[in-house]
């Protein structure tokens, strides 16, 4: 195995941490990957947009000093393995990174290396903002009521891999242990012998600071609502304790800026409904965030219908990767979506695009770098760069708005021009 050597900008340094704040310097070294497939592509593309934001917005005095770390496909031919140490710890010493797209490896060892870089760096949140701009074009009639920020949680349910394959010796051993001490639950199962099994986990430690930071932003933010989504009507220990112990926080954490449907319920239950609603609507007129909660199936149907009564959700994995994508596919898909993985406490943050490889289009400056210049959107809006990250949303909706745009939204727009994906990063720098 070839050792990985990392050119290390010699003019940047360090984004830190001191007492929860990042104290980013004017020159900050920020890793970057990629990406496979298409991801060159839509890196060349993104980073020149990146550059061209912060210089407008700073006359040159801050600048992104990139420092380029490997994983994937690139990483594999060029070093024999698909996520180096060296990449991980290149993350956590420099805290701030992005990266493209990138390709899972066929058969056994890592699962997927997106959720390898989650668990490594324990990046607990992933961000996903989900919002329309003018014109994108969209399957649902009223697009631009969407304005969501989700939170998902990143690191546990069943993402954490627990799993049994059907006819393995560790699926045997665990069958026999089940029937042995648990037959309540072993008689549950509809056929034993043929079933793989997997484990959904969830804890109060991973709930509580997942949720923290969902309040946190609704508040900092002045956001109106969060709402807790989630399948505990069905899984009352897993699901339903998330939804418990959110409520539980927010009431303790945030009493002074909240106030819950656990609380509407009790004034009902104490006084009755015309006082809980009367409750309820001094809290909106004093500005508090209003906790709620919603089934985790309703809620993707409500997010079609009423669209608008949705603002922070808070959720656990597997509910927020549906979720996610599902909004996504309203404002324009996942082409441009942006994410984040990002742990507060530590200030570790790795954005991303969250599209695929698209390797059929690898190399041929077609696609939609949107995902990537949007994932830097929200990096430098997370190192406190708000000039740079505002000037490239007005830049995307401008250039939306021009009906210059790539394939994938030309296709579907009335009178649009079908640009390159380099062609598409020129015309978002000269719409700065």
């Amino acid at each position: 195995m070839s050792a990985v050597k990392l050119n290390i900008p010699a003019q940047g340094q360090k984004i830190t941490i001191q007492n929860g704040k990042l104290q980013v310097p004017d020159q900050p070294i920020v890793p970057f990957i990629e990406g496979d497939g298409t991801g060159p592509d839509i890196w060349r593309a993104s980073v020149r947009v990146l550059d061209a934001a912060v210089n407008k917005a700073y006359k040159g005095k801050r600048k992104i000093q990139w420092l380029e770390v490997y994983a994937g496909q690139k990483s594999n031919d060029l070093f024999q393995t698909w996520l180096p140490d060296e990449t991980v710890q290149a993350c956590r010493e420099y805290l701030v990174s992005i990266k493209g797209p990138l390709t899972t490896p066929i058969g056994g060892g890592i699962r997927s290396l997106n959720v390898a870089l989650r668990q490594l760096m324990d990046l607990y949140v992933c961000l996903r903002p989900v919002r329309w701009f003018k014109g994108v074009p969209s399957p649902v009639k009223a697009p631009e009521k969407v304005d969501m920020v989700i939170f998902r949680e990143n690191t546990e349910d069943l993402y954490s891999g627990i799993e049994f394959e059907q006819g393995t010796d560790d699926n045997k051993k665990f069958m026999e242990l089940l029937k042995a001490n648990f037959p309540k639950h072993y008689s549950k199962i509809r056929f034993p012998a043929s079933s793989g099994i997997g484990l959904k986990n969830i804890s109060l430690e991973g709930t509580e600071r997942l949720f923290r930071s969902a309040v946190q932003y609704a508040i900092d933010n002045k956001r109106k609502s969060v709402t807790i989504v989630h399948k505990g009507n069905i899984l009352k220990y897993t699901e339903g304790s998330f939804r418990g112990w959110s409520y539980a926080l927010a009431e303790r954490e945030f009493a002074d800026q909240v106030y819950t449907w656990e609380q509407w319920e009790r004034t009902k239950a104490s006084k009755g409904e015309k006082a809980a609603n009367a409750e309820q609507d001094a809290a909106k007129q004093a500005g508090k965030v209003i906790v709620k909660d919603a089934i985790a199936d309703i809620t993707l149907q409500q997010v079609l219908t009423r669209s608008d009564e949705f603002d922070v959700i808070a959720t656990m994995n597997l509910n927020g990767d549906y979720l996610s994508d599902a909004l996504a596919a309203q404002v324009g898909g996942i082409g441009i979506a942006p994410g984040g993985n990002i742990n507060y406490m530590t200030g570790h943050a790795v954005f991303e695009a969250t599209h695929g490889t698209a390797p059929k289009y690898a190399d041929l400056d077609k696609v939609n770098p949107g995902s990537v210049i949007l994932s830097g959107e929200m990096m430098l809006r997370y190192m406190g760069w708000l000039e740079a990250a505002d000037a490239i949303l007005g830049a995307m909706d401008k250039t939306i708005a021009q009906k210059t745009v790539t394939y994938d939204f030309a296709r579907l727009m009335d009178g649009a021009t079908e640009v390159k994906c380099s062609e598409f990063g020129d015309i978002l720098i000269r719409n700065l």
